[in-house]
């Protein structure tokens, strides 16, 4: 009999196992020296380039977030893991293009990058006409000014990139929900130095919107400052998956 392509593998689940294990204690380790619960932060297992097969394999261990950046990869994904009877929680985590909008809402749950008040717009448009409950958004900051890289502008007076007309206008927009902030360390940036600034600016939000307590930041490599620093979630891919496979 042939297997199915949605069949997860032994040995893969075990390495799949073995990776969830070292990062459930690091963060577990994190929170110990931050004196915070490892319940206060969420692993978003982030699988982009990894097969369905993968987040099926991750749902039967306990995951219950995955993380995506490009929608013609994710939206059949998660076509194929709704198929295969599992629902986790999808996040979009990459730059997003605004004619993107419309496909993206009928699958994710959050939208972590949005960074621009024409693609708030766009989003709360195609959001309100395909779902019937409000689309979680993560207003992606731009920790060290460099827009070209993506990310909304702290303390910008821009009517399109500034991080508060951004945010108001996700707070503002009826298919959206602004439940916080999503943050990558810039290149050459200590983690540490970054993810303080990052506090800041979270902290600074949640003034004007007390209910924005979501803070996205961290990654394989630098995931202990990031929660640290208060981060609530953290993206994982390849400590957790392995090596990724070479997109084509």
């Amino acid at each position: 009999m042939t297997e199915s392509p949605l069949t997860v593998r032994p040995e893969r689940r075990t390495e799949l196992a073995a990776g969830l294990a070292r990062v459930r204690s690091r963060i577990a380790d994190a929170c110990a020296a931050a004196g915070r619960s490892p319940d206060s932060v969420t692993l978003v297992a982030v699988t982009k380039t990894y097969p369905a097969v993968d987040v099926l394999a991750l749902a039967e261990l306990g995951v219950r977030d995955v993380g995506e950046n490009r929608d013609q990869e994710a939206a059949p994904k998660a076509a194929a893991v709704a198929a295969a009877g599992a629902a986790p929680r999808w996040h979009f985590i990459g730059q997003l293009q605004r004619n993107k909008a419309r496909s993206v809402v009928r699958y994710a749950d959050v939208v972590q990058s949005v960074d621009s008040v024409r693609l708030a717009a766009a989003l709360g448009t195609a959001a309100t006409a395909a779902r019937d409950r409000p689309l979680d958004v993560l207003v992606q900051v731009s920790i060290d000014g460099d827009a070209a890289r993506g990310g909304a502008l702290p303390g910008l007076a821009d009517p399109d990139r500034g991080l508060d007309p951004v945010a108001a206008a996700v707070a503002g927009a009826d298919g959206l929900r602004l439940a916080g902030l999503m943050a990558v360390a810039p290149l050459g940036w200590e983690p540490d130095r970054a993810f303080a600034r990052l506090a800041e600016v979270a902290a600074r939000l949640r003034g004007d919107h007390p209910g924005a307590t979501v803070l996205s930041a961290g990654m394989s490599g630098d995931l202990e400052s990031a929660v640290a620093h208060g981060a609530t979630h953290v993206r994982v891919g390849s400590a957790l998956l392995g090596m990724r496979p070479t997109l084509g």
